[in-house]
Order: structure tokens, then C-alpha cells, then sequence
């Protein structure tokens, strides 16, 4: 077996030899590419691995490890200056991103594994892609290739019934129609009514 594998070596190191080395006719071969390849050095075979990894074509960014990838150009646009959510879900365009889901603690975990699987293929109908797992009875990963879709996602499921919280990048969001819920959407419409300002009424003198 081992014979079968330094032969299969020696074949591939021939082929890599004459690909590597085949734009080099006469006096242009390298001193190096003229050895047998079984006097090749560790600093000859590294040579030989630059000039054939020189010979292919470079990976398209999309196709390339997310740790490798360019960061997504950000269009800035001065409006989104006061809304960090907004820059936030800008810069993680294209980034893989996970995000908790909780339902409401009184469904039972089969119906908790149900609805979460329907707001995934409702989602997935919107053109948002999400991988679901269930990492607890009442508690799900919505795994996002497009990062930006995640914060897309939030905005349907706080709208959903059995939807009790979900947090992505370290914040919470929770839903509608629980009472955290209820009270910042009415602390969020408090703030938005302009304050009226008090007059004084002026007291007329008979």
C-alpha cells in the first residue's frame, strides 16, 4: 500500500514538474526544473507549487472562504447616520449571521418545531434564505449565508403571534404581542408625538 501511494506521488510530482516548468524551453528552464524529480529539494517542490498555484485562475469572491472574502462595499449615505441598525445590517451584507428565535413558553415542542419550520418556509417565499435548527424545545437558529436578510427576517417574525423574542448581533428584539413588546411599541409611539408646549393663558384685566 505504501508503494502504491510513492508511486502515485512520484507520478503527480512528474505531471506538476512538466505543467509547472513547460513555459521554460532552453536556456529559460530554471537550474532547479532541470533536476530529476527525485533530487528535488523542499525548497525545489515549493517552487514548484508557486508556479502551478500561478497557472490557475483565481476564485470569484463569492466562491471564496467568508474569512477571505472582500468586505461588502458600503454605499454611505448620510441618512442612515442616526440609525445604527441600519449600518449594522449594511455591514453584514454577505456575512454568514445566526440568529435566536424564541416561541412563547406555553406551546408544547412539537408545535414550537411546526411553527418555527412555517415562518421558515414563509420566509424562504419572501426570498429571504434561512438554514432552521432547533437547539431547544422552544428555541431555534436562523442561520443567514446574507447576513443583511436577518434583520428582514426580524421584522416578519415580531409580527407573529407565537413569536416571543429573537436576538441578533447581541440585541433583542421582542414580539409584538408580548408585554415587553406592547411597551416599547408604546414607548416608541410616545416618543415619536411632538411634546406640546404649555401656554399660559393670559388673564385679562376688566
Amino acid at each position: 500500500m505504501a508503494r502504491r501511494l510513492d508511486f502515485a506521488l512520484y507520478i503527480f510530482l512528474v505531471i506538476l514538474s512538466f505543467s509547472a516548468s513547460k513555459r521554460h524551453t532552453g536556456d529559460e528552464k530554471p537550474d532547479w526544473a532541470k533536476k530529476d524529480i527525485r533530487d528535488y529539494s523542499d525548497a525545489d517542490l515549493e517552487r514548484l507549487l508557486d508556479q502551478w498555484e500561478e497557472d490557475e485562475e483565481p476564485l470569484p469572491d463569492d466562491e471564496l472562504p467568508e474569512h477571505l472574502r472582500p468586505p461588502p462595499k458600503m454605499n454611505f449615505d448620510p441618512s442612515n447616520i442616526g440609525d445604527p441598525e441600519q449600518l449594522l445590517k449594511m455591514s453584514k451584507k454577505g456575512r454568514t449571521l445566526m440568529m435566536f428565535v424564541q416561541v412563547k413558553d406555553h406551546l408544547a415542542p412539537e408545535k414550537a418545531e411546526d411553527v418555527t419550520k412555517l415562518w421558515q418556509s414563509a420566509l424562504h417565499n419572501n426570498h429571504i434564505q434561512a438554514e432552521r435548527y432547533m437547539v431547544d424545545q422552544r428555541r431555534a437558529i436562523f442561520m443567514f449565508k446574507d447576513g443583511a436578510q436577518a434583520w428582514d427576517a426580524k421584522d416578519f417574525l415580531v409580527e407573529q403571534e407565537d413569536f416571543k423574542e429573537c436576538s441578533i448581533e447581541n440585541k433583542v428584539y421582542h414580539g409584538h404581542f408580548t408585554p415587553e413588546g406592547k411597551k416599547e411599541r408604546g414607548e416608541a409611539e410616545t416618543a415619536k408625538k411632538p411634546k406640546k408646549a404649555n401656554k399660559k393663558k393670559k388673564k385679562v384685566e376688566l
